[in-house]
């Protein structure tokens, strides 16, 4: 497929992945438009300080707004849909919130794009919603577990759409990132709070250290939307996209460590970040080989690399941060 003049929407943009997908696309010459949750600031999220802004149409909005969402869909021909709340530990405070977000504001935007005919629409995944790994590595056959009401709200998203597909016969491709990580992520995310606490603490605190996590770089993850929205053989299916690689927090925070070149710092587990015992996933690893197969999608970035450049932007943007405060 040519991005050059493609009417595209992307919901969830002004977060950490969608300002990355959005000024990608904005880059392959598609007609962009962006819809952004609404601040009374008037912030854009991480758009603000894009480079891309003169490229991109920002709609400011709520996916949980059906009028406002069917406004944002008028003329477009592929949806990338990203909103959600997807912050695990908020979610067993404000369970509710999420189903409203995310099961609710995922059928306005399926309903929408099913009112204007969109040629493709990419529903955003998550790896969270297979559970602790019953095999693994883990494929698109792999049972579904809502072992956190994040991961139950991402399951009914995912149902939805896999809904409008089979009784409507709406262009859906869903697309399940497992951990996705870089540049602009939020200290709710485990690397992030890794680096932040490395460059500025003496003691890195982190929830369970012994959970293994497959880690996959935002531009690999951004090339995967891409891949899954061109693909014909898409619709209809689920794509894991995952390094299928596998490491432990605690190896990771240690990993992290000797790349700030600060290896001494202490790691301790720090209990009011442990999840609920059976809420905790243990092990996540992608068996990415549909994407390799189907969509001819790998990972160019190994965890090393990928982690090299998201340390030097964190260092480079630490204020952003606040390393010594555990945000839910």
């Amino acid at each position: 497929m040519s991005w050059q003049g493609k009417r595209v929407l992307v919901t969830g943009a002004g977060g950490f992945v969608g300002s990355h997908l959005t000024e990608r696309l904005a880059a392959l010459g598609a007609e962009t438009r962006a819809l952004v949750h609404y601040r009374s600031n008037g912030s854009w999220g991480w758009l603000d300080d894009s480079g891309s802004q003169s490229e991109i149409e920002v709609i400011v909005g709520d996916i949980r707004d059906r009028d406002r969402v069917a406004e944002a869909m008028q003329g477009r021909e592929v949806v990338f849909h990203l909103a959600a709340l997807v912050g695990i530990p908020y979610s067993y405070h404000a369970p509710m919130s999420y189903i409203h977000t995310n099961v609710e504001g995922t059928v306005n935007v399926l309903q929408a794009a099913r009112d204007v005919g969109v040629e493709r629409l990419v529903q955003t995944s998550t790896s969270e919603v297979y559970g602790t790994a019953r095999y693994v590595p883990i494929d698109e056959e792999h049972q579904l577990q809502g072992q956190s009401p994040y991961a139950a709200s991402k399951i009914g998203s995912d149902k939805m759409a896999e809904a409008f597909h089979c009784s409507f016969g709406l262009p859906v491709a869903t697309i399940r990132p497992f951990n996705v990580y870089g540049p602009r992520q939020s200290a709710r995310a485990v690397i992030p709070t890794i680096i932040t606490q490395a460059l500025t603490e003496s003691t890195v605190r982190l929830g369970n250290l012994k959970p293994n996590r497959d880690f996959n770089y935002v531009a690999d993850t951004v090339e995967g939307f891409l891949r899954v929205a061109e693909c014909p053989e898409a619709v209809g299916n689920v794509f894991n996209i995952g390094s299928g690689r596998e490491i432990s927090i605690g190896n990771l925070a240690n990993l992290v460590l000797d790349l700030v070149g600060r290896p001494d710092v202490t790691i301790v587990q720090n209990e009011g970040r442990v999840r609920p015992g059976n809420s905790e996933v243990d092990r996540l690893l992608a068996d990415n080989s549909r994407a390799r197969d189907i969509l001819k999608w790998c990972s160019n970035y190994s965890l090393e690399k990928g982690l090299a450049h998201t340390i030097e932007w964190v260092r480079e943007n630490i204020e952003q941060y606040q390393s010594g405060i555990y945000s839910v």
